[in-house]
């Protein structure tokens, strides 16, 4: 198996998630498939930290593991489908249930960027809602394709969206940025909660979040390499 296999990449990227404390026994992360943009790859039904290659599967965009039929898949699939075929952008998904981050999905404090390693978190808005979408009573799940285009449309054109009571959503070009984007939401989630346990922080500035966030995408790798090292040295 090569090392750009994509079975590979994405188990290597659960594990790493795991390792991070970004995702527990809940979180998915997926990628869009090199040669198919309507397919993507995703592992089957399962925590993310015990994934292995043989457990990454290949989906369409109605959210069926067409490689594999039959074999059990995530609920929530559908947030990754609906986002790559809204967004031709979008090159990966994670998905994440981080304690950092919760809060800020539930009170009317905004998540801004503290942190250089941060811009990318610039114009994320509100927590989307499923109540708005389907009413009091679901289990805020994404389970289906009706509530995976509203949250899609809740995205836009951000890097992240926050989901109420839920967890959090972030998208890159490459599946090294979106896991990036993912450990690095819950880090500054972290020094925001502390920040403004001090006082009134500083936030980035729109100018400030772009220069950073252009010149940290040149770093992914660096912090993608490090964590392999750490998380899924396979």
């Amino acid at each position: 198996m090569s090392e750009r296999d994509p079975r590979l990449e994405i188990a290597r990227a659960s594990r790493i998630l795991f390792g991070l404390g970004v995702v527990d026994a809940f979180g998915h992360v997926s990628m869009r498939h090199a040669e198919r943009p309507d397919r993507f790859w995703m592992s089957r039904s399962m925590a993310p930290g015990q994934v292995m290659p043989e457990d990454v599967i290949e989906h369409d965009l109605d959210g069926e593991p067409v490689s594999v039929p039959g074999t059990r898949v995530f609920l929530e699939r559908f947030i990754h489908a609906e986002l790559y075929r809204a967004r031709p952008d979008i090159g990966a998904v994670a998905h994440s249930h981080a304690p950092s981050v919760l809060p800020f999905t539930v009170v009317d404090v905004p998540v801004q960027p503290v942190a250089h390693t941060c811009g990318f978190l610039h114009g994320t808005g509100p927590a989307f809602d499923l109540a708005d979408e389907a009413g009091d009573g679901t289990d805020l799940l994404i389970r289906n394709a009706d509530f995976g285009r509203a949250f899609a449309r809740h995205l836009g054109e951000a890097n992240v969206a926050l989901m109420r009571s839920h967890g959090f959503t972030t998208v890159g070009t490459t599946l090294a940025q979106a896991v990036f984007r993912a450990a690095y939401t819950a880090y500054n989630c972290q020094l925001q909660m502390a920040a403004l346990q001090l006082g009134e922080p500083r936030y980035l500035s729109a100018a400030e979040a772009a220069a950073c966030d252009a010149s940290t995408n040149g770093q992914v790798d660096r912090a993608w390499n490090l964590w392999v090292s750490q998380h899924a040295d396979f």
